[in-house]
C-alpha cells in the first residue's frame, strides 16, 4: 500500500468524496436549502415562544393568544416539511454515492496486478468495500447534513441571544473556547483511534475469511479449538481498539453538555435576576433561554458528529489509499495489434523475481521458442519457474529484463487483456463460481450460444453435468463445492474449449482425475490441442509423452529440450524424474 497519510491531515482525506459528489450537486444545493429553511425556522421559534409569553399570556387576550399559537403551528409545519425534505435529500445522495465508491473501488481492484495481492489481504479490501464504505455513506447520508445544521443553528441562536439580551449573551461566549477547545484536542485523539480500531476490524475479517475458506482443513486438523482461541483474541483487539475510541469520546461529550448547559443555568440565573427587577420580560427570558438551550444542544450535537467525522475521515484515508493503488501492469497509450491466428510464443533471455521474494530468481535467462501450433510440455522440480512462464505469458507480471512476444510482438506493447484473449487458461485448482454451469463455462465467452456450451461440455467429457437436478441450470455452490475435484477439473477443461483460444496453457489439467477420467480427458485435450500452441505444465511425466518437445527446468533455466525418448537416452534430470515416478 502507499504511505499512510499524516494524522494532521486525514480529514483532508475526505476530498476523495468531491468527484461522487459533483454528480448530484443540484440534489445537494437542495438539501442546503432546505436545511437552512429548517435551521431559520427552528431560531424562528424562539420569537413564537416570546410573543406567545408576553403577548398572548401577558395580556390575557385570546385572540392574540390563538394568533400567537396558530402562527407557531404554521412554524412548526413549515419545520417538518423542510426537514422532510432533507432527510430524503441527504440520504439519496448517500445511498448514491455510496454505490459509486463500491463500484469505483471493484473496478480499481480488478485492474491491480497480481503483486498487490502478494502482500495485500483480500479481508482488508473487503473491509474497504464494505465497512469503510458505509462509513462514508453514514457521513454523506446523515452526519453531514446534521453537523451543519447544527452549526448554523448553533450560530443563528448565538446571533439570536446578542439580539436578545447581550449581557446573557456574553455569558454564554465566554463558555465558547472551553467547549472548542476539547473538540480540537479529543478530536484529534478520536481520529488515530479510529483509524486504528478500524484495522482491526480489518484484521479480524481477514482472519475470518481465511479460516471460513479453509473449514474443511481446519476440521480435518481438529484445529477448531485453535482457531476459536485465535478468533476471541482477535475480536477482543477489536474492542479494545473500539472501546479506547469511545472512551474518548465519551469524554467529549461530557465536557461540551457540562460546559454549554452550566452557561445555560447561569444565564437563567442572572435573566431571572433582570426579570425580578423588571429590566426582561419574561418572553425575553424565555426566548433566551431557548436559544442558549439551542446553543448548548447544538454544540454537544457537533461533538457527538465530529467523532463520526473522525471516523468518516480515517475511512476515507484508507478507501483513499487503495484508489491511489496503480496497477503495475498496464496497457501502453497506443497497444500494437496482435495478429489474427498463429500463436507463436518466444522467450528471449527473460530474468523474473517475484516482488515479495526479491532474492529469489523465479526465471534467469529463460529462452524458449514454441511455434504456432506446438504442444510443449514444461517439467522439473517444484520452484523451477514453470507456473512463472504461464503467469508472464498471460501478463500478469513483466519481465525484469529480456522479451516475451506473442506471434512477433512484445507483450510490453500489447494491450494486457489483448493478450489474455488470446489465451484458454486450466489452472491446477480450478476456480468454480457461485453461479449455474451455463454461468461458469461461459465465464470466458459470455456470448456464446447454448449449443456451444454444449459442445464445450461434451469435448470435455463432462457429460455428468447433464445427470444434474437441473441440467445446466444447476447452481453449483461458492466454489463448487457440489462437484467432485475431477468433476470442477472438467468445468474449467470445458471453460477453456469454449474460448476456444490460439494458445492454450494447461497446469495440471488432469491432476485431479481418475484413471478412467483422465484418459477421457486427455483424448479431449488431444483433439482441443490441435491446431493450437499449448503449454503444458505436468509433475506426472506419463501425461506429456504425446508432447511434441519437452522443456526441462531447473532454478529457472532450460536445462533440456526434446522428446520422451531423447530425454530419456540422456540420462539427465528428466531421467531421474521418470525414474522416481515410474518406479512407484
Amino acid at each position: 500500500m502507499s504511505d499512510r497519510v499524516p494524522a494532521r491531515s486525514r480529514l483532508g482525506a475526505l476530498r476523495l468524496l468531491l468527484p461522487f459528489l459533483r454528480p448530484y450537486r443540484w440534489r445537494a444545493i437542495g438539501a442546503a436549502t432546505a436545511l437552512g429553511v429548517a435551521a431559520a425556522l427552528i431560531l424562528l421559534l424562539g420569537q413564537g415562544v416570546r410573543r406567545l409569553i408576553d403577548v398572548g399570556f401577558a395580556t390575557a387576550d385570546r385572540a392574540h393568544l390563538d394568533g400567537a399559537a396558530l402562527a407557531m403551528f404554521g412554524v412548526v409545519a413549515a419545520l417538518g416539511v423542510s426537514t422532510g425534505a432533507r432527510y430524503f435529500l441527504v440520504s439519496w445522495i448517500g445511498e448514491r454515492v455510496a454505490a459509486d465508491i463500491r463500484t469505483t473501488l471493484f473496478n480499481r481492484v480488478l485492474e491491480l496486478s497480481p503483486p498487490f495481492f502478494e502482500t495485500m489481504r483480500t479481508g482488508d479490501v473487503l473491509t474497504r468495500l464494505n465497512t469503510d464504505t458505509v462509513l462514508l455513506q453514514g457521513l454523506v447520508g446523515s452526519a453531514v447534513s446534521q453537523w451543519l445544521r447544527s452549526l448554523v443553528i448553533a450560530l443563528g441562536a448565538l446571533a439570536m441571544l446578542v439580539v436578545t439580551s447581550a449581557k446573557l449573551a456574553g455569558v454564554v461566549v465566554i463558555v465558547v473556547p472551553f467547549v472548542v477547545l476539547p473538540l480540537v484536542v479529543f478530536g484529534r485523539r478520536e481520529r488515530r483511534l479510529a483509524r486504528l480500531a478500524q484495522d482491526r476490524v480489518a484484521d479480524l475479517g481477514s482472519y475470518a475469511e481465511e479460516t471460513i475458506n479453509a473449514l474443511r482443513t481446519v476440521q480435518a486438523f481438529t484445529h477448531e479449538q485453535e482457531d476459536r482461541t485465535l478468533f476471541r483474541g482477535r475480536v477482543e483487539d477489536a474492542v479494545t481498539a473500539g472501546m479506547r475510541r469511545v472512551g474518548v469520546r465519551a469524554m467529549l461529550i461530557t465536557l461540551v453538555i457540562l460546559l454549554g448547559f452550566g452557561a445555560i443555568v447561569l444565564s437563567l440565573w442572572v435573566g431571572g435576576l433582570d426579570v425580578v427587577a423588571g429590566r426582561m420580560t419574561g418572553g425575553q427570558l424565555s426566548a433566551f433561554v431557548f436559544y442558549a438551550v439551542l446553543v448548548a444542544t447544538s454544540t454537544a450535537g457537533i461533538a457527538e458528529l465530529w467523532g463520526e467525522v473522525q471516523r468518516a475521515g480515517a475511512a476515507a484515508e484508507r478507501i483513499g489509499e487503495l484508489l491511489a493503488e496503480q496497477p503495475m501492469v498496464t496497457a501502453p497509450a497506443h497497444p500494437v495489434p496482435i495478429p489474427a491466428g498463429g500463436g507463436e510464443v518466444r522467450f528471449e533471455s527473460v530474468m523474473f523475481r517475484y516482488p515479495s521474494r526479491p532474492e529469489m530468481s523465479a526465471l534467469d535467462g529463460f529462452s524458449l521458442h514454441v511455434r504456432a501450433g506446438e504442444t510443449v510440455a514444461l517439467v522439473g522440480p517444484s520452484g523451477a519457474g514453470k507456473t512463472t512462464v504461464f503467469q508472464l505469458l498471460l501478463r500478469f507480471y513483466d519481465p525484469a529484463s529480456g522479451r516475451i512476444r506473442l506471434d512477433g510482438v512484445d507483450l510490453r506493447d500489447a494491450d494486457p487483456a489483448a493478450v489474455r484473449g488470446r489465451i484458454g487458461l486450466v489452472s491446477q485448482e480450478p476456480i468454480i463460481f457461485g453461479a449455474n454451469v451455463w454461468d461458469n463455462i461461459r465465464y470466458g465467452r459470455p456470448g456464446a450460444s447454448d449449443l456451444d456450451v454444449r459442445g464445450a461440455v461434451d469435448a470435455a467429457s463432462a457429460g455428468f453435468l447433464h445427470e444434474l437436478p437441473q441440467g445446466f441450470d444447476s447452481f453449483l455452490g461458492e466454489r463448487g463445492v457440489r462437484l467432485s475435484g475431477g468433476q470442477r477439473q472438467r468445468v474449467a477443461i470445458a471453460r477453456a474449449v469454449l474460448r476456444d483460444a490460439p494458445v492454450l496453457l494447461l497446469d495440471e489439467a488432469t491432476s485431479a482425475l481418475d484413471a478412467e477420467s483422465e484418459a477421457a480427458v486427455q483424448q479431449a485435450l488431444a483433439a482441443l490441442s490441435a491446431g493450437r500452441t499449448t503449454l503444458v505444465i505436468a509433475h506426472r511425466l506419463a501425461t506429456v509423452r504425446r508432447a511434441d518437445r519437452i522443456v526441462v527446468m531447473d532454478r529457472g533455466r532450460v536445462v533440456a529440450i526434446g522428446p520422451h525418448d531423447a530425454l530419456m537416452r540422456e540420462g539427465g534430470l528428466y531421467a531421474r524424474l521418470a525414474a522416481l515416478q515410474f518406479a512407484q
